[in-house]
Parts: structure tokens; C-alpha cells; sequence
């Protein structure tokens, strides 16, 4: 299996796991309340992770060498804090198809932005008509996704 198939299989379990994620985080925080349901999925993801870096690298030399990286590279750790407190108030709300259309829509968007602008270090890709066509549809299909 090639590089590229096996990245677009982890992102293709990813999407399936975010949609199990929204649907048992927004559970949870309607029974124990949302920071106590955001901090028992933060605390049940660092356990995980620590226990796959030790069994794995036998060392916690990579997270020291990953505290000691430019601090804006640490960034990921705080909007895991935000995907995680907003899929859990807003999947009871709005559903867990129209919170995941939504998540989609602003990921894709920023996402968009990063590349044009080439933020983080990223090889700059230009903006064409496609592409914000595309971004378009996807903001309109999470419009219709509120319609129940």
C-alpha cells in the first residue's frame, strides 16, 4: 500500500471517527455537563497518547523535543480543546450531520486561507474560481443540513 493510500485511509477513519465523536461527546455532556465531558475526552486522549509514545519509542524524549518547538507549533493542543467543546454543545442542538457539515465548512474555509496566504509554513496554493465555487456548495449544503 502506498504512502498516499494509506494517509488517505487514516483521514477517511478520521471522518468516521469524528462522527462517532460527535454523537458520544454531545451524550456525555448532556448527562455530566460539557467541560466535565471536554475534560474526561481530553484526559482519556493524553492517557492514550503518553501510552502509544511509551510503548512505541520506549521514551518521552519526542514530547520534551515537542515542548521545546516554536510555541505557535503548539497550537493543535488548544483547538482540540475548541473541536472537542463545540461538537459537544452543538451535536444535541443541531444534529450530528449539521455539526459535522459545519465543522467541514470552517475547516475547509481556514483551511483555504492557510494555503493562499501560506500561514504556518505551508507552500502557498493560489486561489481559482473552482475551488470558491466548491467552498460555496459546501457552506450551502451545511445550510440545508439544518433543515430537519
Amino acid at each position: 500500500m502506498s504512502s498516499t493510500s494509506v494517509a488517505a485511509s487514516l483521514a477517511f477513519v478520521a471522518g468516521l471517527a469524528g462522527a462517532v465523536q460527535v454523537a458520544v461527546q454531545g451524550r456525555l455532556g448532556e448527562r455530566i455537563g460539557t467541560l466535565e465531558a471536554l475534560t474526561c475526552a481530553v484526559v482519556i486522549a493524553a492517557v492514550t497518547a503518553l501510552t502509544l509514545l511509551l510503548v512505541a519509542r520506549r521514551s518521552l524524549d519526542g514530547m520534551r523535543e515537542g515542548f521545546g518547538a516554536p510555541k505557535w507549533m503548539l497550537v493543535g493542543g488548544l483547538m482540540t480543546i475548541v473541536i472537542v467543546i463545540a461538537i459537544t454543545v452543538a451535536g444535541p442542538r443541531i444534529g450530528i450531520v449539521a455539526t459535522t457539515a459545519f465543522l467541514i465548512v470552517g475547516q475547509f474555509g481556514l483551511a483555504t486561507l492557510i494555503d493562499r496566504l501560506g500561514w504556518f509554513g505551508v507552500e502557498p496554493i493560489a486561489l481559482a474560481w473552482p475551488r470558491i465555487l466548491g467552498l460555496a456548495l459546501l457552506a450551502a449544503g451545511a445550510v440545508l443540513t439544518l433543515k430537519r
